[in-house]
């Protein structure tokens, strides 16, 4: 059997994707794990979340999740269970942190720093407004939007398929998509994308669990933004994707009162791509204007263009001092 076989749908509530099992005081599995459509590996932003779950049950209620920086450094198959090993790096009175460490099948598939803070919010606040763009309900729902494409008898035949899928897992995801502004060029020629996010029929959970779900959406539709300013389309041609893969994702909150089951405005856009890698950068606002958190991702991004034939020989090794 293929251990892909195993993989889990994506589950209609996020509490579910998010949910680990403690095995020990400082140690945690995973419970689900799920691959996107097309993916190399189990969906990072579920990764993202479970480590901050994780990271979260060894840390006093006091504190609060201010920041993660993480890398990925292998793709998790979801037929085997993550074990998150969380390590106290430290202890101080104003901020804590952790580390954490995902395993699978004895290899290190990705690292997490994590630090918490008692917030201060006596102290000075200033955020860059939110964007404007047309409320929610204005918007199209992803799940309308591909029925709308796959009752469209202008859509190739050859994309049916593609397109079921993909509303297959969007009627399915926790997360309700709605494009708010596609393709926007501010006046400083910066192209931006910006969607309409929402975990769909939760609770009103406490603010470290919101987190973990913010951590979650933050890495929906973000890699793609670099692919999707290039006009990269298909899978075959010199024009086309060959691979996009997240590197490494950071996240900075600067609000601890949100709610991830209201609307979230996503702002994303990417200052530089090059060398088969991109930089993304986002922005997080609650539906009132309040800017929550803060995204950077460095991935790869490679086209199917082939490398020159002379940087394919291979070249001598150099001599050990």
């Amino acid at each position: 059997m293929n251990p892909d076989d195993l993989n889990q749908v994506e589950h209609e509530q996020i509490s579910t994707s998010l949910e680990v099992e403690r095995l020990e005081v400082n140690l945690f599995r995973s419970k689900s794990l799920w691959v996107p459509l097309n993916a190399r590996g189990v969906f990072g932003g579920q990764v993202i979340s479970q480590a901050v779950v994780s990271a979260t049950h060894s840390v006093p209620p006091v504190y609060s999740l201010h920041s993660l920086h993480c890398y990925f450094l292998a793709k998790a198959s979801p037929a085997t269970p993550i074990v998150y090993q969380v390590d106290h790096v430290r202890n101080g009175n104003s901020y804590v942190t952790r580390a954490v460490r995902a395993v699978q099948n004895g290899h290190n598939i990705f690292i997490m720093v994590c630090s918490f803070h008692k917030p201060e919010p006596w102290q000075p606040s200033l955020q860059w407004r939110m964007p404007e763009v047309p409320p929610p309900d204005q918007c199209e729902d992803e799940v309308d939007l591909f029925t709308r494409l796959i009752k469209d008898p202008k859509t190739p035949q050859r994309n049916l398929k593609l397109l079921e899928d993909i509303l297959d897992q969007r009627k399915r995801s926790p997360i309700d998509v709605r494009l708010a502004k596609d393709h926007d060029i501010s006046e400083g020629g910066v192209v931006r994308y910006m969607y309409w996010m929402k975990a769909r029929n939760i609770p009103k959970y406490e603010a470290p669990f919101q987190k973990g779900i913010l951590a979650y959406i933050s890495d929906l539709r973000f890699i793609a933004t670099p692919s999707r300013i290039l006009g990269l389309k298909g899978r075959t041609g010199p024009n086309s994707l060959g691979m996009s893969s997240t590197i490494d994702h950071v996240i900075w909150f600067y609000d601890h009162d949100f709610d991830t089951g209201d609307w979230l405005l996503y702002e994303m856009e990417s200052p530089r791509i090059g060398s088969g890698r991109a930089v993304v950068h986002g922005r997080i606002y609650t539906r009132d204007g309040r800017l929550i958190a803060v995204v950077s991702q460095e991935g790869v991004l490679r086209t199917n263009i082939r490398a020159p034939e002379e940087l394919k020989q291979e070249t001598k090794p150099m001599a050990k001092l």
